[in-house]
């Protein structure tokens, strides 16, 4: 009777061993759990412009647009607006845009809407917050990333020097609140809502890649009420740090630190108004090639309400390998593949079998991104001065490169062979298409090097090798490692390739300055548009016209007419056609050797359903849903805690203190 603390002591301990992160109480619940490796810098929507920030934003903040989830090429669909407004020419080059918003949809509820006594505490989804949005885009105090593809819109730029004139002239001004001083300034003259649901933009000149923009956060409704609030002071978040959510998730916590959670938001459109099958709020009922085969099309999820989760837990995870432990044990639902573990996880392209004998599932998707090896053609060696002797010593160089044996070492063989700029997944996209310009070929090679007047790679004026600079910005060893690989390459048909290494900053200098001669870059859409790959080599967006991001200079009168015309055609048989003959002419003039299209891996685990990898980032966690229970077995399973060293440990305690405590009793008799 004296001792009845004893097993009480023991099942405690027992009960202690554990490593399961997260409270008990979350095993009834459907909760999402993933990690970032880094806390977002802001969650401002007209500023952050990184894919980790979007991975979280674009769950709190919906937009006018959206991209269907399943289907392939991207499609955009009707998001907060009801409608894909088509173009409306106005006679003068400008071209009009209407969005229709849907009638009855609230924000969540939040402090920032109760200013005023007896507020309530949210308020309706209306047009004018839009209109506030683009303002904040075009506020030189806010600086958005995305100033210059807004300048489209009529009035744009001048609102801006309205603005800042405004400010720095009358210190009253300056001290309104910002939506006062929005409106005293004049607002945007092709930004108007003429009425609560309904947003008109007018463009300066007819531009159909404007419409991707609106599926993008930096668009998303704003209600000016949550930038005055949250304004830092009294204890108050930054605007930056407190997203007011019109999405399906709204933030409930946001420590940098450990974690950030989102949960369900009851005032979202979709859940208040399931009725509506409004497209974004409803699980689809088609998709692309592969999607019934992977079970995205289950009947138990066709056209039911959206979302399927209850919270969605981030947890701040900055260390690689035991970031990929804790996924392995359960307690992420995905991951991505760190480069320590690919050959344990992976098998001649699939999944290993350990890793299978888990449940685990693996999904694979090519980046909407294009890599690749350019050449400054403004250079009078490899450049148009050289003529067809500097086109010829381009094409030698291409067929000298093995892009398969260089994502073998450096990419884990991920990715796939780029053929022209434009990965899978973007209109005009052939997979049956191979450029018969790129590709190892040394012998190839070699007869050009001849034909360009440097047989065996030896510049007739020196008798040595043709000597070559190859500008990086990155003097890292492991840097260094990549680009010799390209070096020894050019080696094998008689080049002297340098490497001129350099700080990023010394690099876009000489960009700048155009003394550079081949450089290696990459490209990551910002929408799912060709315009938006071929325009890295239009002449009027050249480095040395523009300081533009045609890097290589590249100009080319007839491809220059027919990316202005394949720009603003739709997605047809027409459209194609201007893209085949672009891509014919880049097969002759070699500005680029392109090397590979980026695949992205990812592991996840067999309670995670209706999974598809997206190479953009768009708002996806609310077509997914968790089998709770099935994850609350398979972690008990694979972390059942091994409890003897706790018994034994107990048992060496009791035995030491038991002496004292028969003594102890002894003494009270």
């Amino acid at each position: 009777m004296k001792f009845r603390w004893i097993p009480v002591c023991l099942t405690v301990i027992a009960i202690a061993c554990t490593n399961n992160p997260y409270p008990r109480t979350d095993d009834a619940q459907v909760v999402r759990y993933r990690y970032l490796p880094e806390p977002p810098r802001t969650f401002d929507p007209a500023v952050s412009y990184t894919r980790l920030a979007h991975i979280v934003l674009v769950n709190c903040y919906e937009t006018l647009l959206e991209y269907h989830y399943l289907k392939r090429p991207y499609e955009l669909m009707p998001g907060l607006a009801t409608n894909i407004p088509q173009p409306r020419p106005l006679g003068d080059g400008r071209v009009a845009y209407r969005f229709d918003l849907r009638e009855g949809m609230l924000y969540q509820d939040d402090p920032a809407f109760g200013l005023a006594p007896g507020s309530p505490k949210t308020r309706e989804i209306v047009a004018q917050d839009f209109a506030f949005e683009l303002m904040r885009l075009a506020d030189p105090d806010v600086n958005s990333p995305i100033f210059s593809v807004m300048a489209l819109l009529d009035g744009f730029g001048e609102f801006s020097k309205r603005l800042a004139r405004l400010r720095e002239q009358d210190p009253v001004f300056a001290q309104m609140r910002i939506d006062q001083q929005y409106a005293t300034a004049g607002g945007i003259d092709g930004v108007r809502a003429p009425g609560p649901y309904r947003l008109e933009i007018v463009l300066r000149r007819e531009s159909p890649q404007i419409l991707y923009w609106f599926a993008m956060a930096f668009t998303a409704p704003v209600p000016w009420e949550a930038v005055v609030y949250y304004d830092g002071e009294d204890e108050r978040d930054n605007f930056r740090d407190h997203p007011l959510s019109s999405g399906p998730y709204a933030m409930v916590e946001n420590n940098k630190y450990s974690r950030i959670v989102l949960e369900r938001n009851p005032n979202w459109y979709g859940i208040r108004h399931p009725e509506w099958h409004a497209p974004g709020a409803t699980y689809p009922d088609e998709g692309g090639p592969g999607d019934v085969e992977a079970g995205r099309l289950d009947p138990a999820y066709v056209g039911r309400p959206l979302p399927f989760t209850d919270r969605i837990e981030y947890r701040i995870e900055k260390e690689d390998i035991p970031r990929f432990n804790k996924f392995v044990q359960g307690y992420y639902d995905d991951s991505t593949i760190i480069n320590e573990s690919f050959d344990q996880v992976m098998h001649e392209g699939g999944l290993s079998q350990d890793m299978a004998s888990l449940g685990m599932r693996f999904g694979r998707s090519v980046d909407p991104d294009v890599y690749y090896l350019g050449f400054n053609l403004d250079d009078p060696v490899v450049g148009a001065p050289a003529g067809e002797r500097g086109r010829l010593l381009r094409h030698a160089m291409s067929h000298a490169i093995d892009d398969g044996e260089y994502r073998r070492i450096f990419t884990n063989g991920r990715g796939i062979a780029a053929q022209s700029p434009l990965p899978p997944g973007i209109f005009g996209y052939d997979p049956a298409y191979t450029n018969p310009s790129r590709g190892l070929d040394l012998a190839r090679a070699r007869e050009l090097l001849v034909a360009a007047g440097y047989p065996d790679g030896v510049d007739p004026q020196t008798g040595k090798p043709l000597s070559l600079d190859f500008d990086t910005p990155d003097t890292s060893s492991r840097g260094n490692v990549r680009f010799q690989f390209f070096v020894d390459a050019w080696s094998k048909i008689g080049l002297d390739v340098r490497i001129q290494a350099t700080n990023y900053n010394q690099f876009r200098e000489k960009m700048r300055e155009g003394s550079y001669q081949i450089y290696m870059s990459g490209w990551i859409a910002d929408y799912p548009d060709p315009e938006n790959f071929f325009f890295l080599l239009w002449g009027e967006n050249a480095q040395s016209v523009s300081a533009g991001e045609n890097h290589s200079n590249f100009k080319n009168p007839r491809f220059d007419a027919l990316f202005l015309r394949m720009k603003d055609l739709a997605n047809g048989p027409e459209r194609r056609a201007v893209i085949a003959e672009m891509r014919s002419i880049l097969e002759t003039e070699r500005p680029w050797i392109e090397l590979y299209h980026h695949e992205s891996y990812q592991l996840y685990h067999g309670w995670l359903r209706n999974m598809k990898s997206a190479g953009l980032t768009y708002p996806q966690e609310k077509y997914r849903d968790v089998d709770a229970a099935q994850r609350v077995a398979l972690r008990a399973e694979w972390n059942a805690p091994i409890r003897w060293p706790a018994y034994a440990v107990a048992g060496i305690g009791m035995l030491v203190a038991a002496p004292g405590i028969v003594t102890f009793l002894r003494e009270r008799q």
